[in-house]
């Protein structure tokens, strides 16, 4: 791994949750005092649940803090599969009901009909972030970059020039829309948050199976930390 990659082992996944909870409430204070506003990208999925229902109950001016997706299933906020509806049903309760939202999917057919409105609003958006959150799923997908993506190597082109891509793929199932890597990376603070052994797995081989998160573990751009828990 590169020499910017810090890891954090926890016994279990309540401790990891509080202690992650506890440095995104700083960070985002922080940037709240020095800049008047804080912006922070996260994931869905089941992983970031207890995480998000923590950070809600964070005491900050929470009305001076932009929310957005690192990525979408292109799907209404109706579905279950929604990260949207995620984000809001745990994230955006209790002192975090008053941040502002800026979600990924719009009513369109397409994620590719909907990208030059998506991308201008992602490109609204103060950067860089202050906070950005990864997940990883089984097959070493990190955001919507998934083996075999169509759209994959745009998406983790470093020199790309689009804040957001589209994305199919087998393992996706629903067409989805993603932050690229280089906008993944412009933050000021870049997180993974995995559970479970397996991905431990995943991770520990994940440069030399050329899984997509390699590409955010080898980069040296933006130092990451891992948060784990078995």
């Amino acid at each position: 791994m590169n020499a910017t990659v810090h890891r954090h082992d926890f016994a279990d996944r309540l401790t990891l949750a509080d202690a992650l909870a506890h440095r995104v409430e700083g960070q985002l204070r922080e940037a709240i005092q020095s800049r008047g506003h804080a912006t922070i990208a996260v994931s869905g999925g089941g992983t970031p649940k207890v995480f998000f229902a923590l950070l809600a109950r964070a005491d900050i001016d929470w009305s001076k803090v932009t929310v957005t997706l690192v990525d979408e299933r292109w799907v209404g906020e109706d579905s279950e599969r929604s990260n949207a509806r995620l984000v809001r049903d745990m994230l955006l309760k209790q002192n975090a009901e008053q941040a502002v939202f800026v979600p990924l999917y719009e009513a369109a057919p397409t994620p590719e009909d909907a990208l030059d409105s998506v991308n201008a609003r992602i490109d609204a958006l103060p950067q860089p972030f202050d906070v950005v959150l990864l997940g990883m799923g089984p097959d070493g997908h990190t955001a919507s970059f998934f083996p075999g993506g169509d759209h994959l190597a745009q998406a983790l082109d470093l020199d790309g020039r689009h804040g957001v891509v589209s994305m199919r793929a087998q393992g996706a199932g629903e067409p989805r829309i993603t932050l690229s890597l280089p906008r993944v990376l412009a933050t000021r603070a870049l997180y993974l948050h995995i559970e479970g052994d397996e991905k431990n797995t995943v991770l520990s081989e994940a440069i030399e199976k050329n899984y997509p998160i390699a590409a955010v573990l080898k980069q040296s751009r933006t130092p990451l930390d891992i948060f784990f828990s078995p």
